[in-house]
């Protein structure tokens, strides 16, 4: 079965590589969650989005960008692309040509049909360039059973790795804030919900592509920023080593959890996904 939005919180998805598990909360301050995630088994992908716009916005963008999402991958072919410009095939012997090339190709293909459906809507109301609802989009695509990830990053959600007992943070915020701090900037930091982009506001996007190969016993933690932005990065490593004598869904919770107990003032989403299946 594929699933997306908030899931039923004793429902586990059996993953090809092993299990998955989300859980999204509203938080403390807000009204409502504009926080969303993808868990889709059928064709290995999980995404977390979180929605900027406000009710009606933030929701509707985060929706849009995983439905639009899945709904590109689901017709891609990973080991057979064109490219756009020119709409030929490329030579599947061809010796310069990295093996996972399509599968990178089709996964940016996905993303810009996510920001182009977001941006169109954002057109049909009225908002021209730079304005508008937004969401930020980050998750995985194992394109073949027991293959690598294709790892996707768009804005300040967060992908995590567990592995023998180290907590690796897998993406770049794509914030000013980050770029600040890459630049040497010691005072005077901006606010850390600065993004520099986002799926919709603008007609184009730039996503943070990569191919990261799975080991047995990985756990995958996707976040939203209300998860790990006020909590430190050995608090989250704590919880997550804890997983293997617990369930999935019960670390979720611990993690929302301590989120709220640090201050979190913002929508709060943990997906975790373990590969306990090589």
């Amino acid at each position: 079965m594929s699933t997306w939005t908030q899931l039923t919180p004793s429902i586990y998805h059996r993953l090809a590589f092993g299990s998955a598990y989300g859980l999204t909360d509203v938080g403390l301050v807000r009204q409502s969650n504009e926080d969303n995630f993808l868990i889709d088994p059928e064709l290995r992908i999980v995404a977390v989005a979180d929605g900027m716009g406000g009710h009606d916005g933030g929701e509707v963008a985060a929706h849009l960008a995983l439905d639009s999402l899945r709904a590109s991958l689901r017709s891609a072919d990973p080991f057979r692309c064109a490219l756009p410009a020119h709409g030929t095939m490329l030579d599947p012997d061809a010796t310069w040509q990295d093996e996972h090339m399509c599968a990178v190709l089709a996964v940016h293909q996905a993303v810009d049909h996510a920001n182009d459906e977001v941006y169109g809507a954002n057109l049909r109301n009225g908002h021209g360039e730079g304005a508008g609802m937004g969401t930020t989009l980050s998750g995985f695509w194992q394109w073949m059973p027991d293959g690598p990830l294709a790892i996707f990053h768009v804005g300040d959600s967060r992908i995590y790795r567990y592995r023998a007992g180290e907590l690796a943070i897998l993406t770049r915020d794509q914030t000013l804030y980050q770029q600040a701090l890459e630049a040497g900037v010691c005072d005077d930091l901006p606010p850390r919900n600065l993004l520099l982009q986002a799926i919709g506001p603008t007609a184009a996007v730039a996503p943070d592509v990569k191919v990261c190969e799975v080991k047995r016993g990985d756990l995958y933690l996707l976040c939203s920023d209300g998860l790990y932005g006020n909590t430190p990065h050995g608090a989250i490593a704590a919880v997550l080593e804890r997983a293997s004598a617990q369930s999935l869904d019960a670390c979720c919770e611990e993690l929302v959890a301590l989120a709220k107990s640090h201050g979190s003032r913002d929508n709060i989403t943990a997906v975790l996904a373990l590969a306990d299946g090589y």
